[in-house]
Parts: C-alpha cells; sequence; structure tokens
C-alpha cells in the first residue's frame, strides 16, 4: 500500500501532503494511522521550525470513508471506546486534528476542492489556514446523523462565531471559502493556497526558532489572565539574551539574514 501522508523537509520546513487522491483523500483507517505517524515524525525531526499540511489532487479531505470504516470495524457504532485518551488530552480520531494543534511548531494548511467534516476538521488544526476561491466546506457530520468529535469543537472556539458554528452543525450545510473567511474557519483566500503557504513557512522559519515556539505556547495556553501574564513573563525571561535573541537583534541592526541555531 502507498504512504497515505507524504514529507518533504527543506530549509525547516516540513510539506505535509494527505495522499489519497483518487479518493479525495478521504478517511480510512489507513489514513488515520499516516497522519497520527507523520505528526509523531514531525514532533521528532530535528531542526523543525514550520510545517505546510496539503491534499493532492482536487480537494484538502473530503472527510470520512464511511464505506472504508464500515467495513473495518471503526465506524457505525462498532462498540470502539473512543473516550480512551490515547494521545494525552485526546484519542486517535481528535489525534488527527488535534495534533497538529500540539506540535511545537507552527502548522499552516492549505485547502483546496473540498474539506469536508474530518477533512474540515484536520486543517482546523492549523495555526493557519489558506484557501482557494472555490474551495467548499462543510461542518458535515449531521448528514450522517453524528456531531463533530475529531477535535472540531475545542479547535473552533475562539475562533469561529458560536451561533454560526450552531447553524452549520445543526444542518451539515456547505459553504464557500468566503463564508468560512467571513465566520473564522479560514485565516485568508489565495488563488493557490500551497504557494502562499509555504512562502508563509518559509518567512516564519527564517525568524527565532525559540521563540516561534514559544508564541504558539502562548497562543495554545487557556488560562485566565493572570496564569498568561505570568506565562509571557516566563517565555521572555528564557529568550532575553539567548544566542538567538542576540542575534536577531544584531541581523536587524547590521541589515542581513540571521543565523538561527536550533
Amino acid at each position: 500500500m502507498e504512504a497515505r501522508v507524504t514529507i518533504e523537509i527543506s530549509e525547516g520546513v516540513a510539506d505535509v501532503r494527505l495522499a489519497r487522491p483518487d479518493k479525495l483523500n478521504a478517511l480510512d483507517p489507513a489514513m488515520f494511522a499516516g497522519i497520527i505517524d507523520a505528526i509523531a515524525r514531525l514532533e521528532q525531526a530535528p531542526g523543525l521550525r514550520a510545517a505546510v499540511l496539503s491534499g493532492e489532487g482536487r480537494g484538502f479531505c473530503a472527510g470520512l470513508d464511511m464505506a472504508s470504516m464500515a467495513q473495518s470495524g471503526l465506524g457505525g457504532g462498532s462498540g470502539l471506546d473512543i473516550a480512551a485518551r490515547t494521545h494525552g488530552l485526546a484519542n486517535d480520531f481528535q489525534q488527527v486534528a488535534w495534533g497538529w494543534r500540539t506540535l511545537a511548531v507552527p502548522v499552516i494548511a492549505a485547502i483546496h476542492g473540498v474539506a469536508f467534516g474530518g477533512g474540515l476538521q484536520i486543517a482546523s488544526g492549523a495555526d493557519i489556514r489558506i484557501a482557494a476561491p472555490g474551495t467548499r466546506l462543510s461542518v458535515m457530520e449531521m448528514k450522517w446523523g453524528i456531531v463533530p468529535d475529531m477535535a472540531g469543537y475545542a479547535l473552533w472556539r475562539g475562533n469561529v462565531r458560536d451561533d454560526v458554528l450552531r447553524e452549520l452543525a445543526y444542518t451539515a450545510r456547505e459553504f464557500d471559502a468566503a463564508e468560512a473567511q467571513a465566520s473564522g474557519f479560514v485565516t485568508r483566500i489565495a488563488e493557490d493556497p500551497h504557494a502562499e503557504a509555504l512562502a508563509l513557512a518559509r518567512a516564519i522559519a527564517g525568524r527565532n526558532p525559540h521563540a516561534i515556539r514559544a508564541a504558539k505556547r502562548l497562543a495554545n495556553l487557556e488560562a485566565d489572565a493572570g496564569e498568561t501574564l505570568l506565562a509571557e513573563s516566563r517565555e521572555q525571561a528564557g529568550l532575553l539574551r539567548t544566542p538567538n535573541q542576540i542575534e536577531a537583534v544584531m541581523a536587524n541592526m547590521q541589515k542581513r539574514p540571521p543565523n538561527f541555531i536550533d
């Protein structure tokens, strides 16, 4: 069986692609395993500074391959213990989306074609989501009589307007990239989202990698104002007067590219 997910890393940027184009990258057991493995590999990749997540072929991800999941015994109320936490806060199905949010480096999703159901939740795990103008999206689970359960609600909270999310979850209707941007599912729209995402990832990779990771930790923090203020101070104290922080200052003053260490 061909790999369901491919990874190419160049100059600190991982180009990660869902690779089941004949099925619009729909999620079967092998795709779930491939995404979980890809996240684990990236967690251990030396010198990684950013990642781009996209889908090969005509779409990002069409969501669950219901026939394949049912055949494998992983769908249709098979008795699988989805309450078991297999990856920290998440189960296996949630990890394919939540794992991008907990990855130490920024992740940019490049979305085109379709992002339905689980595919939309996977894209939502990225820090930033860039969509092609013609992209079709849907919180599709209600079509199958179920609810989003691949970390969607945890990822959408704070990004997507609550009443809009409720309407889309209750109806499972499709919406386009412009509506997705207006409601918070998508960060911005670009004619070539993959090229735009790679350019952004390379720009991020050119910044102090320790500061970027600290910024992502702060962005992921769910705490009250007092804890957040203290966390800011601790992260900043850990960065000030370090070699990379000094290099950022010197490179700016000398108007040259910085040379950071990982």
